[in-house]
């Protein structure tokens, strides 16, 4: 409740007979009075909210009030204490909610101010509510689009922050229909490094890996905030499922120089050149992970054990023309049935090419690459010539080295 003194005043202002071109001057003492006050007593925000309350009212026309209130949300945002910073701007919101039509402006100041404030307090998910309720469609007031996506990107930066990838998402879908609106880089990059997050927390390791290293190439990022979107590239790409698909991934983080200094490049290397990893080497990359990266899955693994696994079965397979499932489970450090079970999955998924010999226990690999189609029921289109294996691959490298110098010239010539 506000004190004695300041609803007297306010009574003032608002009486009648008090004539209409004093009362501007008659409100800029009574906040000035206000903001004499020590911000940490238990006045000042019920004096702030009255004072609100009173310019909001019928005793002034809007074109006076904004000013006031413009005041008002400065004397707010002066405050040191976040706590009584936190408790004034939300009375200040409520007191304005019944009229935010005709003051837009600083509600959406209010709530930026508030949001900061809740930010800095780790309280994400408070920050980005508060941030919803600025209209971003107005007849009011112009928001462009730089500032729509603004808005849109820091509430799903903040979802990401507290793991919420589905509200992240929803917000991230409404800048994506604005994308090539954008007309600050900054925004765009910040777009980017979102979609990436997105997408690693969705385990789609994939996509993940080549929008990290895409943004890793950006020459607007300092050169350590490269060297960890590489990283986490790097990172994903070990996550994906075992194929060509991945293999062409690995191939091109292989290849960029900076990987050489990276603390996951031993791990890369391995699985570029399709050696084994022991448990030792798994236990130490793990060190390096999210906790969304250590998830179990459906059959009760890790999404970096699965990996693993895949990955040492594609290169046993390379390795070997025949291999029995006992041995096969011996080298993949399962029990008979789960190494039998991985084999057939990716034999069905055209990610090795080969057969089971079930009566034999035998697996049997045709030593052929597999389509990055992958195959159906067993039905894979399988490149059966070793030259023209080896002219693919030929040209896939001229490709890969063509893009990355086309990197290196953007990066040292940026457009």
């Amino acid at each position: 409740m506000a004190s004695a003194d300041l609803a007297q005043a306010l009574q003032e202002l608002e009486n009648p007979s008090t004539p209409q071109q004093d009362r501007p001057a008659g409100y800029k003492r009574v906040l000035e009075q206000i903001k004499s006050s020590s911000t940490a007593s238990s006045d000042f925000s019920a004096n702030l909210g009255a004072f609100i309350d009173s310019i909001l009212g019928e005793n002034l026309g809007i074109v006076a009030a904004r000013p006031l209130l413009g005041a008002a949300v400065e004397s707010i945002k002066a405050i040191r204490d976040p706590d009584s910073k936190i408790k004034a701007g939300t009375i200040a919101l409520r007191s304005l909610e019944p009229r935010i039509v005709s003051f837009e402006e600083q509600d959406a100041q209010l709530r930026e101010m508030l949001a900061d404030t809740y930010q800095a307090q780790d309280e994400y998910i408070e920050a980005a509510k508060i941030l919803q309720g600025i209209q971003l469609e107005s007849s009011q007031r112009r928001v462009s689009d730089d500032q729509k996506v603004d808005i849109w990107m820091r509430i799903c930066r903040l979802y990401l922050e507290d793991d919420d990838t589905t509200s992240a998402e929803s917000y991230l879908n409404r800048a994506k229909n604005l994308r090539h609106q954008i007309t600050k880089p900054e925004l765009t990059l910040i777009f980017q490094l979102s979609e990436a997050r997105i997408l690693d927390a969705r385990r789609r390791f994939l996509d993940a890996s080549q929008a990290y290293h895409s943004f890793s190439f950006s020459a607007l990022l300092a050169e350590e905030e490269r060297i960890r979107a590489l990283s986490s590239a790097i990172i994903c790409a070990v996550l994906a499922p075992a194929g060509p698909q991945r293999s062409r991934a690995l191939a091109k983080l292989y290849k960029d120089e900076r990987a050489l200094h990276l603390a996951e490049f031993g791990m890369l290397e391995k699985m570029f050149l399709d050696r084994l990893l022991s448990p030792e080497e798994v236990s130490r990359f793990s060190e390096n992970l999210q906790p969304h990266q250590l998830a179990k899955t459906a059959d009760g693994s890790t999404v970096l054990a699965k990996a693993v696994i895949e990955h040492n079965l594609l290169s046993v397979s390379r390795l070997y023309d025949n291999i029995g499932v006992d041995e096969l489970a011996t080298l993949l450090g399962l029990d008979a049935d789960k190494a039998e079970d991985y084999a057939a999955r990716m034999l069905e998924q055209g990610r090795i090419a080969g057969s089971i010999d079930q009566i034999d226990r035998v697996i049997v690999f045709d030593g052929l690459e597999p389509s990055a189609e992958g195959g159906n029921l067993g039905q894979r289109n399988l490149v059966a010539s070793k030259g023209l294996r080896k002219w693919n691959a030929r040209v896939q490298g001229v490709a890969e080295e063509l893009e990355r110098v086309a990197s290196m010239i953007q990066l040292q010539h940026p457009v």
